[in-house]
Protein backbone atom coordinates (compact mmCIF):
# COMPACT_ATOMS: atom_id res chain seq x y z
CA UNK A 1 0.00 0.00 0.00
CA UNK A 2 1.11 3.79 -0.75
CA UNK A 3 1.22 6.15 2.32
CA UNK A 4 -2.44 7.91 0.59
CA UNK A 5 -4.38 4.89 0.62
CA UNK A 6 -3.02 2.92 4.00
CA UNK A 7 -4.28 4.54 6.95
CA UNK A 8 -2.48 2.20 9.48
CA UNK A 9 1.27 1.97 8.63
CA UNK A 10 2.97 5.55 9.63
CA UNK A 11 5.29 7.12 7.24
CA UNK A 12 7.97 10.26 7.29
CA UNK A 13 6.24 13.27 6.51
CA UNK A 14 8.37 14.97 4.06
CA UNK A 15 8.05 16.29 0.11
CA UNK A 16 4.55 16.49 -0.85
CA UNK A 17 3.15 16.43 2.96
CA UNK A 18 0.28 19.39 3.29
CA UNK A 19 2.14 21.26 6.54
CA UNK A 20 -1.22 23.08 6.43
CA UNK A 21 -3.19 20.18 6.71
CA UNK A 22 -0.70 18.64 9.54
CA UNK A 23 -0.86 22.04 11.22
CA UNK A 24 -4.73 21.73 11.60
CA UNK A 25 -4.54 18.29 12.62
CA UNK A 26 -2.41 19.28 15.71
CA UNK A 27 -4.69 22.16 16.61
CA UNK A 28 -8.00 20.42 16.32
CA UNK A 29 -6.57 17.69 18.44
CA UNK A 30 -5.05 19.86 20.78
CA UNK A 31 -8.17 21.90 21.15
CA UNK A 32 -9.73 20.05 24.06
CA UNK A 33 -7.17 20.87 26.46
CA UNK A 34 -7.55 25.07 25.74
CA UNK A 35 -10.10 25.71 29.50
CA UNK A 36 -7.26 22.90 30.84
CA UNK A 37 -4.01 23.77 31.00
CA UNK A 38 -1.79 27.02 32.29
CA UNK A 39 0.31 28.20 30.50
CA UNK A 40 -1.35 27.60 27.12
CA UNK A 41 0.38 24.79 25.08
CA UNK A 42 3.49 25.05 22.63
CA UNK A 43 1.42 24.62 19.60
CA UNK A 44 -0.29 28.05 19.61
CA UNK A 45 3.49 28.63 18.28
CA UNK A 46 3.37 26.52 15.26
CA UNK A 47 2.72 27.28 11.82
CA UNK A 48 2.95 25.17 8.95
CA UNK A 49 6.65 26.53 7.89
CA UNK A 50 7.78 25.97 11.36
CA UNK A 51 6.42 22.05 10.91
CA UNK A 52 7.91 21.33 7.62
CA UNK A 53 11.67 22.91 9.64
CA UNK A 54 10.93 20.42 12.10
CA UNK A 55 10.62 17.33 9.18
CA UNK A 56 13.72 18.23 7.74
CA UNK A 57 16.11 18.76 11.06
CA UNK A 58 14.37 16.08 12.79
CA UNK A 59 11.25 13.80 12.18
CA UNK A 60 7.42 13.44 11.71
CA UNK A 61 5.87 10.68 10.88
CA UNK A 62 2.45 10.34 9.78
CA UNK A 63 -0.71 7.86 9.39
CA UNK A 64 -3.36 8.92 6.46
CA UNK A 65 -2.95 10.45 3.24
CA UNK A 66 -0.24 13.48 2.33
CA UNK A 67 -2.59 15.71 1.86
CA UNK A 68 -4.69 14.83 4.90
CA UNK A 69 -2.87 13.39 7.57
CA UNK A 70 -5.47 11.88 10.49
CA UNK A 71 -2.08 10.89 12.70
CA UNK A 72 1.51 12.72 13.56
CA UNK A 73 4.38 12.21 16.09
CA UNK A 74 7.39 14.80 16.29
CA UNK A 75 9.88 13.27 16.96
CA UNK A 76 13.50 14.71 18.21
CA UNK A 77 16.85 13.38 18.73
CA UNK A 78 18.78 13.91 22.27
CA UNK A 79 21.80 12.84 23.00
CA UNK A 80 20.52 10.41 25.42
CA UNK A 81 16.71 9.75 24.07
CA UNK A 82 14.55 10.29 21.36
CA UNK A 83 11.62 12.70 22.54
CA UNK A 84 8.65 12.10 21.34
CA UNK A 85 5.73 14.80 21.32
CA UNK A 86 2.92 16.67 19.38
CA UNK A 87 0.84 13.18 18.78
CA UNK A 88 -2.08 13.50 17.60
CA UNK A 89 -5.07 11.24 16.07
CA UNK A 90 -8.02 12.61 14.64
CA UNK A 91 -11.18 12.40 16.60
CA UNK A 92 -12.53 10.19 14.05
CA UNK A 93 -9.74 7.90 14.07
CA UNK A 94 -9.45 7.40 17.73
CA UNK A 95 -9.36 4.05 19.29
CA UNK A 96 -7.72 2.14 16.14
CA UNK A 97 -4.40 2.33 17.87
CA UNK A 98 -2.61 4.69 15.88
CA UNK A 99 -0.93 6.34 18.87
CA UNK A 100 0.61 3.19 19.88
CA UNK A 101 1.62 2.80 16.20
CA UNK A 102 3.37 5.71 16.15
CA UNK A 103 4.84 5.17 19.28
CA UNK A 104 6.11 1.61 18.63
CA UNK A 105 7.74 3.98 15.06
CA UNK A 106 9.14 5.78 17.21
CA UNK A 107 10.99 3.37 19.37
CA UNK A 108 12.16 1.21 16.56
CA UNK A 109 13.79 4.67 15.12
CA UNK A 110 15.31 5.37 18.29
CA UNK A 111 16.71 1.65 18.27
CA UNK A 112 18.02 2.23 14.81
CA UNK A 113 19.55 5.50 16.32
CA UNK A 114 21.21 3.84 18.91
CA UNK A 115 19.18 5.63 21.92
CA UNK A 116 18.08 3.84 25.00
CA UNK A 117 14.69 5.22 25.88
CA UNK A 118 11.67 7.72 24.49
CA UNK A 119 10.87 10.25 26.29
CA UNK A 120 7.77 12.88 26.65
CA UNK A 121 6.36 15.94 28.19
CA UNK A 122 2.82 15.86 29.70
CA UNK A 123 1.02 18.62 30.90
CA UNK A 124 0.20 17.70 34.85
CA UNK A 125 -3.79 18.58 34.06
CA UNK A 126 -4.06 16.10 31.56
CA UNK A 127 -4.26 12.50 33.86
CA UNK A 128 -5.66 10.38 31.29
CA UNK A 129 -3.08 11.08 28.45
CA UNK A 130 -0.55 9.94 31.47
CA UNK A 131 -2.44 7.04 32.27
CA UNK A 132 -2.70 6.34 28.31
CA UNK A 133 1.29 6.40 28.46
CA UNK A 134 1.55 4.37 30.70
CA UNK A 135 -0.55 1.70 29.26
CA UNK A 136 2.56 2.25 26.47
CA UNK A 137 5.14 1.52 29.14
CA UNK A 138 5.99 5.03 29.97
CA UNK A 139 6.93 5.95 33.41
CA UNK A 140 7.08 9.20 35.12
CA UNK A 141 10.91 10.07 35.97
CA UNK A 142 9.87 13.81 36.96
CA UNK A 143 8.41 16.88 37.35
CA UNK A 144 9.16 20.63 35.48
CA UNK A 145 7.81 24.12 35.84
CA UNK A 146 7.57 26.70 33.22
CA UNK A 147 9.20 29.95 33.18
CA UNK A 148 7.37 31.83 35.51
CA UNK A 149 5.49 28.75 37.25
CA UNK A 150 6.32 28.14 40.98
CA UNK A 151 4.65 24.92 40.54
CA UNK A 152 4.73 21.63 38.42
CA UNK A 153 3.40 22.45 35.41
CA UNK A 154 4.10 19.28 32.77
CA UNK A 155 5.40 15.68 34.05
CA UNK A 156 8.47 13.73 32.22
CA UNK A 157 7.65 9.83 31.58
CA UNK A 158 10.04 7.48 29.72
CA UNK A 159 9.97 4.07 28.40
CA UNK A 160 13.18 1.97 27.64
CA UNK A 161 13.92 0.66 24.28
CA UNK A 162 13.12 -2.73 23.84
CA UNK A 163 10.49 -4.80 26.55
CA UNK A 164 7.79 -2.78 28.53
CA UNK A 165 9.85 -2.58 31.55
CA UNK A 166 13.31 -2.11 30.65
CA UNK A 167 15.78 -0.26 32.84
CA UNK A 168 15.45 3.42 31.80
Amino acid sequence: MTPDTDLDTPYRAGPGTNWTALLTLVQDSFAYMEARIDPPSSMHRLTADSIARHAEEQEIWIVGPQDAPIACLFMTEKPDCLYVGKLAVAAGYRGRGLARRLIDCAETRAKEKGLPALELQSRVELTENHAAFAKMGFIKTGEDAHAGYDRPTSITMRRGIGRIGDTL
